[in-house]
């Protein structure tokens, strides 16, 4: 049963996130976390690879689709996310070592919901605030050390962050901020895998669960990559809007049963 779960969710969340931008990590980490199916830090783990393997097969099935992969300043911007998502690594580090697992996913819980409420409000009114094109290099990495900090302590790769601040500071349009935060997640998500790997601070877990969740992260990226070159830019503000608020329901339901676990 746990199987099937972790390879459903795996394959639907990478799928709209393929779509969307997101990974998939945004999805994946609060759903299992409200199934309680594992420790958080383990779900932490495992859905970073996930969305890691996710995000490789979807950049290479939307090679030559169109959409414009602006390296000048998303490669500034990935190795910023990568940069800080060490910091947030070990800033997740430290809180485990003194809080139980009850309490590290109400912090998660608590800062996920408070950053997905931000970034639902800005994608419905976005028209309403200014856009820019920021071209300095050093900007570009400091913004992506930001999100690096906050999309690798909450374990979810960054999808949403990534996206408004590409609308935000780039300009750019949906299926451009899409595959942009794809490339932006490929990077940080890599050189967050190999720190855990060289600092032994690798949770424990099934390997055949590894194995079914990167089966449906490479399933849903394929569908996912199908499915959104045949979608036109307001098709996909929609599935990003839904998205959030989906999330934001989830996270809500896990910010009341990690608080009261916490408690009791």
């Amino acid at each position: 049963m746990i199987e099937a779960i972790l390879f459903m969710v795996a394959l639907i969340a990478s799928g709209l996130g393929s779509v969307a931008g997101y990974g998939g990590g945004v999805i994946i980490k609060p759903v299992l976390d409200a199934l309680h199916i594992m420790p958080v830090s383990t779900i932490s783990f495992l859905s970073g690879c996930t969305v890691l393997t996710m995000s490789a097969i979807s950049l290479l099935r939307s090679r030559g689709n169109g959409v414009v992969l602006h390296l000048r300043t998303t490669t500034p911007l990935a190795l910023g996310a990568a940069a800080g998502g060490l910091l947030g690594k070990w800033m997740f580090e430290l809180l485990r070592e003194r809080a139980d697992e009850s309490m590290l996913g109400f912090v998660q819980a608590v800062l996920m919901l408070i950053t997905t409420g931000f970034v639902f409000f800005y994608t419905i009114e976005k028209e309403k605030f200014p856009s820019y094109c920021l071209i300095s290099i050093s900007g570009c990495f400091l913004a992506g050390m930001l999100l690096g900090i906050v999309s690798t302590f909450l374990g979810i790769g960054g999808g949403p962050l990534n996206v408004s601040l590409l609308f935000f500071l780039f300009s750019m349009d949906a299926k451009e901020a899409a595959k942009n935060s794809i490339f932006i997640i490929l990077l940080s998500q890599t050189v967050s895998l190999l720190s855990a790997l060289a600092q032994h601070n690798i949770p424990s877990f099934a390997p055949h669960h590894f194995i079914l969740m990167a089966a449906g992260g490479v399933a849903g990226a394929l569908l996912g990559s199908s499915i959104g070159k045949r979608m036109d830019n307001h098709a996909v503000e929609k599935i990003l809007t839904g998205l959030i608020l989906l999330i934001i329901v989830i996270n809500i339901y896990n910010v009341i049963c990690f608080g009261m676990d916490a408690v009791m």
